[in-house]
């Protein structure tokens, strides 16, 4: 059996996670980056994505979006403006989240118009909206 970590899953409303961990996968802004029991200290900025967990041989998963990790002695604190389990994940308002993204992204304007359309902020939102529903159909698989 893998050395136990302790994981820690913050949001700015509550403590979401606080428990014993055999491994633990993050959605960092440069890739996934997995942490196991002795790893380096290190902070990285988080993605939005699924973070999985390993506890007892269990794989368990969380969407996380925004924010960002830190791992130090044996601890990973996982500080996100958004952590959510697979089950309460509205696919519904994800779908259509989604939907609202891509129609602003089609419609966006120009530097030359009187708006200018924040491409990135609505790319973060479709972002958003797709992991939201794999986190949460994978779940259900």
């Amino acid at each position: 059996m893998a050395e136990p970590i302790t994981l820690r899953i913050i949001t700015p409303e509550r403590i979401v996670l606080d428990e014993s961990a055999e491994s633990v996968q993050v959605p960092a802004l440069d890739g996934s980056l997995g942490i196991l029991a002795r790893h380096a200290p290190l902070v990285a900025a988080l993605g939005a994505g699924e973070l999985t967990y390993t506890k007892d041989g269990s794989k368990r998963t969380m969407f996380v979006a925004g924010g960002f990790v830190e791992v130090r002695n044996d601890t990973v604190r996982v500080v996100s403006d958004v952590s959510e389990p697979p089950g309460d994940i509205d696919v519904e308002r994800a779908v259509s989240a989604g939907e609202r993204a891509r129609e602003r992204l089609h419609q966006r304007k120009t530097e030359h118009d009187e708006e200018v359309f924040d491409v990135a902020r609505a790319e973060g939102s479709l972002r958003r909206a797709m992991m939201r529903q794999f986190v949460a159909n994978r779940a259900r698989q």
